[in-house]
Formats: structure tokens, C-alpha cells, sequence
């Protein structure tokens, strides 16, 4: 497949594009355009999050926890990143890899019941 077309325009106009993709569940494409999306712009969290998310959603575990590790170095505190880390890891028959992601992300999220 041509990848032209996904590399052309501005940030927004493609970080639009990856967005239209993974909605549309094309998460290998929306994965293509957020890979070389979220090393241009380093520091932001929502297109490495969502590049996770659309590696997970299209089984690429090991590119998935990858991200998710990078999401979490640049916002520890990131819930949602510390789940999908976790199911990330389970998915990869990881539990005991997974356990403390999830027991951080119940934490984050206020559930300490569930520790």
C-alpha cells in the first residue's frame, strides 16, 4: 500500500487522518500514519496513546507495550496507559508482569478496594 497519502499534511491534518482510521477499526493504518506522528511531536501523550492503542487493537503486542512504556514515561500518572499496559501484558501471558500496571491503574482511578 501507497503511504504517501498518509504522511502528507500538517500534524493536525494527519493526527485527523489516524484518528479517522482507528474509528473506522484500521488500526494497522491509523498505526502507520501515528508511528512517524508521534515522533514528531515527543512530548505529546495522545498520539503515542492512541498509536498504542491501535498496535493492541491490532495485535501488535510487542509495539503496543512498547508505546504504552513511553506514554508512561512521559506521564506516569497516566491511567488509562497503566491498564492497557497491563491487559497489554496479559495478552502476552504476562500476569505477572501485568499485576502492578493494573494495580496502578485501579489505584490512579481510586480503586483500592480492588487492591
Amino acid at each position: 500500500m501507497d503511504t504517501v497519502y498518509f504522511d502528507h499534511g500538517t500534524v493536525a491534518e494527519r493526527w485527523e487522518r489516524a484518528q479517522l482510521f482507528f474509528e473506522a477499526k484500521e488500526y494497522a493504518t491509523a498505526a502507520r500514519i501515528l508511528d512517524v506522528l508521534a515522533d514528531e511531536v515527543p512530548e505529546q501523550v495522545a498520539p503515542r496513546l492512541l498509536l498504542a492503542r491501535a498496535y493492541y487493537h491490532s495485535a501488535q503486542l510487542l509495539r503496543a507495550e512498547s508505546a504504552l512504556r513511553k506514554v508512561i514515561e512521559l506521564d506516569p500518572v497516566e491511567s488509562y496507559a497503566r491498564l492497557m499496559l497491563g491487559r497489554t501484558l496479559q495478552r502476552q501471558n504476562r500476569a505477572d508482569d501485568a499485576a502492578p500496571h493494573l494495580r496502578m491503574a485501579a489505584a490512579l482511578n481510586g480503586e483500592f478496594a480492588q487492591l
